[in-house]
């Protein structure tokens, strides 16, 4: 695929649809506070699904919470805004959790933070996806791959697909290319040969003759990727809000997951994400909503996955540590009184 001057302005102006899907996109200006909600913050894109099921569909009313719902532009905004109870509940990558509790975070607090993740939503749905040219592993020697930093969880995920086969981090060259729309359309104009992206990011590009090398799932297997978090302060003296919560965002994805209710999911993603295509909406709920590799059912924190993420960032953080105690990071009795009858 060639990129003259015509190919890059339609390429740019699909950029507002991936900045509404991506992991770095822009937040609308914030709504005044609703007293007595929960405030909730995350990225744009597709995995918000059960978000909006919970809301359209009255099963955050059913459970007795009210829930409003922030799109941030970075990590930044994320743990601060939650270590000043601006924001109460965060739908972010475990990692992320580890990165904070372990000092390894963007931002340094004093006390230092409390968070940790109470339910788990998804593996991440991460995919590395390359060049139409690039075939296969064997095809990235040489070739530069980007990324939004090398110290970052799904970096980590990337660093340890390629390692596993046959490819030396010394064997690529590295750029950093920013969030995933920012590095989507890197990869689109031939900047680079090879990223890490997040459905539908990954289903936009193979629709276009980019080939999908690896997932996380194919490579590494069991992955928390994004979790439920929150402070452990509030939760603790918010315990029934967050039951509530827990009990909403699976009551959403097992409605999701209900085939007659697939029209109206994909009806969601055309509602919230501005531009979705009947088709993408239609991909996008065939990859997130799958039985056996969507979203969570039981919005469970899986044991392995878990382990996954901290043997990634003990191999590959900064400080160099053996992590090993998932309790640092996660707490599974609020999910465990979600699941009582």
């Amino acid at each position: 695929m060639t990129f003259d001057r015509r190919n890059m302005v339609r390429w740019l102006a699909m950029l507002p649809l991936a900045a509404c899907l991506g992991a770095q996109a822009q937040s609308a200006p914030a709504a005044a506070p609703i007293p007595g909600a929960i405030q909730v913050i995350s990225f744009g894109g597709g995995f918000n699904l059960p978000l909006w099921a919970a809301k359209e569909q009255g099963f955050f009313k059913r459970h007795g919470i009210e829930v409003q719902h922030t799109i941030t532009a970075d990590s930044k905004q994320v743990f601060s805004g939650l270590m000043a109870g601006q924001y109460h509940v965060a739908i972010t990558a475990l990692d992320n959790i580890l990165a904070y509790q372990e000092g390894q975070g963007e931002v340094k607090f004093d006390p230092p933070s409390d968070f940790f993740g109470f339910m788990g939503s998804d593996d991440g749905f991460l995919s590395l996806v390359a060049a139409p040219e690039v075939k296969s592993f064997a095809d990235l020697k040489g070739k530069t791959i980007s990324v939004d930093a090398m110290s970052n969880g799904f970096s980590f995920a990337l660093r340890d697909m390629l390692a596993r086969n046959g490819i030396k981090e010394s064997d690529v060259q590295w750029a950093r290319a920013g969030g995933t729309d920012r590095r989507f359309a890197a990869l689109m104009e031939g900047q680079h040969a090879a990223t890490m992206l997040r459905a539908p990011f990954d289903l936009q590009a193979k629709n276009r003759g980019f080939n999908q090398l690896a997932t996380t799932r194919s490579t590494i297997g069991n992955y928390m990727g994004i979790v439920g978090a929150s402070r452990r302060s509030w939760a603790a003296s918010n315990e029934a809000q967050a039951v509530s919560f827990i009990r909403a965002y699976r009551d959403a994805i097992r409605w999701l997951k209900t085939p007659e209710n697939r029209p109206q999911a994909q009806a969601l993603l055309m509602k919230y994400v501005p531009n979705m295509s009947a088709q993408i909406a239609a991909q996008s709920c065939d990859l997130l909503l799958d039985p056996q590799s969507g979203f969570f059912s039981d919005v469970q924190l899986d044991d392995k996955g878990i382990q996954a993420v901290m043997d990634l960032r003990s191999k590959l953080g900064d400080s160099g540590q053996k992590l090993n105690d998932a309790s640092k990071y996660v707490d599974k009795r609020y999910w465990q009184k979600a699941m009582q009858p």
